[in-house]
């Protein structure tokens, strides 16, 4: 197990809270909350060691041309692909979206 964590520039905090995934499953768990402005914050606790440059290049491309809410985001993974990964952020960044 790792725990790795991330920061990015960022916008003014989110005006909800996302849970999407279960790590459980064999797949990944997201929990996303607002943060402190101008700061996104992201821990990953994973199982995969040695990922974290796979992690960084993961989240410069998702976040390279969009300014996201301030969030802290939490992730706990168990081994999910790159692909599984940016479908749950995604998910998530669409469900602190809604009011």
């Amino acid at each position: 197990m790792e725990t790795l964590s991330f920061e990015f520039a960022a916008g003014q905090p989110a005006r909800g809270k996302a849970l999407v995934g279960v790590v459980g499953s064999g797949d990944l768990e997201v929990l996303l909350e607002p943060g402190q402005a101008g700061k996104l914050a992201i821990q990953v606790v994973t199982s995969v060691n040695g990922a974290e440059q796979r992690w960084q290049q993961l989240f410069e491309r998702m976040f390279r041309e969009q300014t996201l809410p301030a969030l802290n985001i939490d992730i706990h993974d168990f081994g999910a692909t790159p692909g599984v990964v940016r479908l749950r952020l995604e998910q998530g960044l669409e469900e602190v979206g809604h009011d």
